[in-house]
């Protein structure tokens, strides 16, 4: 008897809050209404084309129906982790997408704090507006700009040159070991500004009496940034890594693939430049389909892994 009034219970529990979850939607049902257009777009653009998984286990050809193709099982997946070239391209993307998650949060964080401790707003706009461009200017060109600086007769060397650094000219494009380290400069250049408007807008919302409090305190400015802006700025912190930790295969396609040249190919290439040259170019799209399963499967994984960490530091999970 006992047993059977504890079900009752947790069922009048269960019921009293599904009926609490409906009654808050119905509360927010122009809300759900506005929301139905995104929905639907993810369903069409981001989980129906999932069956093209399916060209993964299957010798693809063109001109064919889907299913009146050869099927081949994990052979495309067994080629692929047998393949040296596969393990070289997968170190080049992990280190560049981890420099560029490194260099990329440093900066930003580090040119929010100092944009806020500007009392000038004329300056603190013009500096601001000058890190934006960047961002705006297309890789080709930007590609172009970085090609022209890093050549042999570039302003890079003729200041080097100025100052003795070197004793001659370097193609600093042309030595492989170079192109990582020229690719985060390059990302930070043309990112920067606009991965700080985000941190700009999370230090709005920390409340000004704190400061007051602090500066009242004696409190440097050093000691206010550390104590009161950063953590702040740390939930939109963490939900941006968690974001980031989700794609790291996705170390980019543009620059790896403009800055890149057969000089420096063993460090360039990555995994987006594999599939292309090795699966689409090739016509092996059952290899390329392998390969995006791959990296979706691992970005995932990293996903719920920095999810679950942040909500072990205390942070809000990000679903």
């Amino acid at each position: 008897m006992e047993k059977h009034s504890v079900q009752l219970t947790g069922t009048s529990s269960g019921d009293s809050r599904l009926r609490a979850y409906f009654k808050a939607l119905s509360k927010q049902k122009m809300l759900m209404l506005m929301s139905l257009p995104f929905l639907a777009w993810v369903i069409i653009f981001k989980y129906v084309p999932l069956w093209g998984w399916t060209i993964a286990f299957q010798k693809y050809r063109l001109g064919r129906d889907i299913f009146d193709q050869a099927w081949t099982g994990l052979d495309n997946f067994k080629f692929l982790f047998k393949e040296e070239q596969f393990y070289l391209v997968l170190r080049n993307t992990l280190v560049m997408s981890s420099i560029n998650l490194v260099l990329g949060f440093v900066t930003a964080i580090v040119l929010a704090l100092l944009l806020n401790e500007l009392r000038k707003i004329f300056f603190k706009r013009t500096v601001q507006t000058i890190s934006y461009l960047p961002h705006f200017i297309s890789w080709v060109v930007a590609a172009n700009i970085v090609q022209t600086t890093l050549a042999p007769e570039g302003i890079f060397n003729e200041l080097l040159l100025q100052f003795n650094i070197i004793d001659k000219p370097v193609l600093w494009l042309g030595v492989g070991e170079y192109f990582w380290s020229i690719l985060g400069v390059t990302e930070v250049w043309k990112n920067i500004g606009w991965n700080t408007i985000i941190y700009l807008a999370a230090i709005t919302t920390i409340d000004p009496t704190q400061y007051e409090a602090a500066e009242i305190d004696g409190a440097s400015r050093l000691r206010r940034m550390w104590h009161i802006t950063l953590p702040g700025m740390k939930p939109v912190i963490v939900i941006l890594l968690i974001m980031n930790l989700g794609h790291i295969l996705e170390s980019g396609f543009e620059p790896q693939y403009l800055l890149g040249n057969g000089m420096n190919v063993e460090y360039s290439e990555n995994l987006d430049i594999f599939v292309l040259k090795y699966g689409i170019q090739m016509n092996n799209y059952g290899l390329a389909t392998a390969a995006g399963m791959f990296k979706t499967v691992v970005s995932f994984i990293f996903l719920i892994v920095a999810n679950n960490l942040a909500k072990r530091l205390g942070e809000s999970r990000l679903y």
